[in-house]
């Protein structure tokens, strides 16, 4: 499969996915501001290989890693009031309107903005938007994701995003997610697309892909629509430049 080069590369593709469908993260202990400003809820953090690591969870297998620098501030938080009886039904997710306001401008923007940051394809950004939401700011999954790249509300507040339906704070937020992901899996592409499906806890577990047909079939789409976006723009930069018009080369 082909990647273009400018952005991080991503090692061996895998054309393999479901609802995103995070495990619910343990009482934060800590509260990581990172240089964009957002903020991340964790149990605790520690450096690995001159990575910052901030575990999810309490345990070991849960958790996103970022550069020194990166790091702007670490505070403790007081853990959060006990989440409700487990026992009792969830209310149903409200059925929202599309944001009309959203033009494809906007968003193309915005991810480009966000690719920038995390040097990040914009493709691969705009392929990810397609699959998790077809461009719906205000999209609901059944399991409870929200917005443009599908923000379960836990993963929302632990990355710093106050509305996932606000466009710009869900992309910056999944974007910022992904690009931990990416890192996390060494730049394979198909690991990460599993892990923001699925968990990196699913991932993890199972050293590779999750034998889930729907994971699988989430990578396998989002590859596809990655490539099919990004030969369609070299076929028109191919275009653009067989009609350009030829200069004359000037006689001495």
């Amino acid at each position: 499969m082909h990647l273009p080069s400018p952005t991080r590369p991503a090692a061996t593709l895998l054309a393999f996915a479901a609802l995103l469908a995070l495990a619910p993260p343990a009482p934060a202990a800590e509260r990581i501001t990172l240089r964009n400003g957002f903020e991340v809820l964790c149990h605790h953090h520690t450096q690995v290989d001159g990575r910052v690591r901030l575990y999810l969870t309490a345990g070991e297998d849960n958790y996103i890693e970022f550069p020194p620098p990166e790091i702007a501030a670490v505070e403790t938080v007081p853990d959060p009031p006990a989440p409700p009886d487990a026992a009792a039904p969830l209310a149903a997710a409200p059925a929202i309107a599309p944001n009309a306001s959203l033009t494809p401008a906007d968003l193309n923007e915005m991810l480009a903005a966000a690719g920038h940051e995390h040097n990040l394809d914009v493709d691969l950004l705009a392929s990810l938007v397609k699959e998790e939401s077809n461009g719906n700011a205000r999209a609901v999954s059944r399991a409870g994701a929200r917005g443009l790249m599908q923000l379960m509300p836990g993963t929302a507040a632990q990355l710093g995003v106050k509305d996932s339906f606000k466009p710009d704070q869900n992309v910056r937020g999944g974007s910022t997610y992904l690009d931990a992901l990416l890192t996390r899996y060494h730049d394979n592409l198909a690991l990460a697309l599993a892990a923001y499906n699925a968990g990196p806890q699913a991932v993890d577990k199972y050293r590779g892909i999750p034998p889930y047909h729907e994971t699988r079939a989430y990578v396998a789409r989002v590859i596809h629509e990655f490539n099919r976006r990004v030969i369609a723009h070299e076929a028109q930069a191919r275009h653009a430049l067989a009609t350009s018009p030829q200069r004359d080369t000037p006689s001495r």
